[in-house]
């Protein structure tokens, strides 16, 4: 095999470059996910738009992986756990609890990024995940400060919360 074919076969194409039927088949998958995702969050604005906070009300809403912020800085929001495990992954974070939690059914989510000294408890993401879809949260973040530079920021939001 040549490197030109190695290349186009390491990125989901066959020798004559066109794109082979597992890479079609993932990247139509993507976009199903996308789509369904995209819906699911218009019903879900729909039903708690007025009691999500003004900052998710603005915030460009992000439905799968390959969705990109429009400018650096810009607040982003998703209820997708497959790009909150990417935006996670960037970073190195790992799901986390508050210390003495119950890793199985974690009341605080959290993540723990390197570099910081925080006494966090690591949970798997299925468990952060179950929590996280069963008090109905929307994932508030960005993927860049304003200056360009990667963000850790994040925050969750719940329509049931006590100030909405």
């Amino acid at each position: 095999m040549t490197r030109a074919t190695d290349a186009a076969q390491a990125h989901g194409k066959g020798k004559n470059g066109k794109a082979t039927h597992r890479a079609k088949a993932h990247a139509e998958h993507d976009e199903r996910s996308a789509r369904e995702q995209a819906r699911d969050d218009e019903r879900y604005v729909d039903e708690h738009g007025d009691q999500l906070s003004a900052s998710v009300r603005r915030a460009k809403w992000v439905h799968g992986p390959e969705d990109r912020p429009e400018r650096d800085g810009q607040t982003l929001a998703t209820r997708s756990l497959e790009v909150i495990r990417a935006w996670a992954d960037a970073r190195g974070a790992q799901p986390a609890t508050a210390p003495g939690g119950d890793t199985e059914h974690p009341r605080v989510l959290r993540f723990d990024f390197p570099g910081y000294d925080r006494e966090l408890q690591p949970v798997s993401w299925e468990a952060w995940g179950d929590t996280f879809t069963s008090r109905d949260l929307v994932f508030l973040y960005q993927e860049t400060l304003s200056s360009g530079r990667q963000s850790n920021f994040f925050r969750l939001d719940s329509p049931e919360r006590e100030d909405g």
